[in-house]
């Protein structure tokens, strides 16, 4: 059963990544809806073990789980200047209710006495309650998250990375000190990173963002930033330090132990669907999508392989009963026997799904009570083919476990590799443009003067811009050093990198 052909990366990395997205049924194109996507079932069931790892993360750090309207006020959100500045065109805008129908024509009919704001984000909605609920020292720290879908009006979209809607996961705390404060956007940020690494399989950096960068209305950003094959970046968590910012804009005071009032000091961090995108972009291939096994919503698929029907009796109940065994031990796992497709059909599709392990069992296996595993990412031997291994029936679950962490670690250090042989470091200008030239990007440390201009004087030369300020031991070694673009002085590098 041959789908369409997915567009090789070489030659256009772009459509492949669509054709990627497609085929592994992870998503489309909500065509009605203009910039939306819709998340097929596998495409959400990757989104929902992000889910429930990441939750299980934030309730270990003490966070609990709230909801929030999807409509702000105008005039809740207009109190934040600057942060509705940084999303003022990217707002839809609800500004009637009740529809009404004449000769079968649909009109609107009720204008609102106040617009309202699809939620872009929750600060200012959220800052709203806190004033409410917040009066003491004994109060803090309040430590929520919200799972919610958010609207962002986008011009460009692509799957995943960028749409008009999107589903994520925002955290808002409160605090009476600025050093709690940073402490909570320090710590969000290093399980973001270990979410990262253990289960995405994805290198990334933390550093810090620049002031061009940073999130509208936050004192700092922090983010943990991973290179994808084609060499660009894509920023896949955030953490905000708010400072007093909203705390002030909406009069959200605490009694402190002395009994004097004093604004909070608050945080604000999320990730999003694009982390799916970032997954497709990290680890797939020609062949389709890949998936780490801790993301797989399907660990193992069985294709039971028979000629008649005696044998397809005996190889379906023997792939049932190891499958029954195996979700036992934790599994997801899917018996494949469809007896209207031939078995090279099954092994396309299940590929494109990015399962992680392919179990076939024909009569001639379970005689020697043995079956054939194939890895989604296989060795391949002197001729080229990918090389299958024989496994036991006994004890399947232990020898499918031990293929499964093996082939999540292989995927971490494939994909660190590749950052580490696609980053470089460079002290003139024209060693820069060299690297981005075209449609050219790798990471990039280089130093910089520490100013607003230069910072978008490069980017509008290259494309290129300032991904953060690495943390210590996460770039070169802090040195000083001279500006690429101006020559001024430069007190360390920085991450440059074209992105998403």
């Amino acid at each position: 059963m041959a789908g369409a052909r997915i567009t090789p990366r070489a030659q256009d990395y772009a459509q492949w990544y669509q054709d990627v997205v497609r085929e592994g049924g992870l998503a489309e194109a909500a065509e009605v809806v203009r910039g939306c996507m819709v998340i097929k079932p596998h495409g959400y069931a990757v989104w929902e073990k992000m889910q429930a790892d990441l939750d299980r993360r934030f309730k270990e750090t003490g966070h609990q789980n709230a909801y929030f309207p999807l409509l702000i006020p105008l005039s809740v959100l207009a109190k934040e200047a600057q942060h509705v500045e940084g999303f003022a065109m990217e707002c839809a805008v609800v500004t009637h209710s009740g529809l009404k129908a004449h000769d079968g024509k649909i009109s609107v009919k009720n204008e609102l006495e106040e617009p309202y704001v699809v939620r872009p984000t929750s600060e200012t909605i959220i800052g709203h309650f806190f004033k409410k609920w917040i009066d003491s020292y004994r109060d803090l720290p309040m430590l929520l998250n919200q799972w919610a879908n958010v609207m962002r009006w986008e011009l460009r979209t692509r799957l995943f990375l960028r749409t008009g809607e999107f589903l994520w996961q925002e955290g808002h705390t409160a605090h009476a000190t600025h050093a709690e404060a940073q402490e909570e956007v320090a710590r969000m940020l290093d399980v973001y990173r270990d979410f990262a690494h253990e289960v995405m399989a994805l290198p990334v950096i933390q550093g810090v963002k620049t002031e061009n960068e940073r999130f509208a209305g936050a004192v700092e950003t922090r983010c943990i930033e991973a290179l994808m094959q084609d060499g660009k970046a894509l920023q896949a968590g955030t953490s905000h330090d708010l400072g007093q910012n909203f705390g002030k804009a909406f009069d959200v005071t605490f009694q402190n132990q002395q009994g004097a009032r004093e604004h909070v000091w608050q945080t604000s961090w999320g990730v999003s669907t694009r982390l799916v995108g970032a997954v497709v972009m990290a680890h797939s291939d020609d062949d389709g999508l890949v998936l780490p096994p801790r993301l797989a919503p399907i660990h193992v698929v069985f294709v039971p392989i028979w000629k008649s029907d005696a044998e397809k009796a005996q190889v379906c109940e023997a792939a049932h009963k190891l499958a029954k065994e195996l979700r036992e031990d934790g599994l997801g796992v899917k018996v494949d026997d469809r007896d209207n497709l031939r078995p090279g059909d099954k092994y396309y599709e299940w590929e494109r799904k990015g399962v992680p392990l392919r179990i076939e069992l024909g009569p001639r296996d379970l005689a020697a009570g043995t079956v054939m595993a194939k890895r989604r990412i296989a060795p391949l031997d002197a001729n080229g083919k990918a090389v299958k291994e024989t496994l036991s029936m006994q004890d399947l679950g232990v020898a499918v476990g031990r293929i499964l962490d093996e082939f999540q670690r292989f995927l971490y250090e494939r994909a660190l590799a590749f950052r580490e042989a696609n980053t470089v470091v460079v002290d003139t200008w024209d060693e820069f443009v060299a690297v981005f030239k075209g449609e050219g990007s790798k990471f990039v440390h280089a130093h910089w003067d520490g100013t607003g201009a230069t910072e978008k004087a490069i980017k509008e030369a290259t494309k290129a811009t300032i991904r953060c300020l690495p943390y210590d031991g996460q770039g070169p070694a802090l040195e000083p050093g001279r500006c690429i673009k101006t020559g001024a002085p430069s007190a360390r590098r920085v991450l440059f990198a074209k992105n998403y």
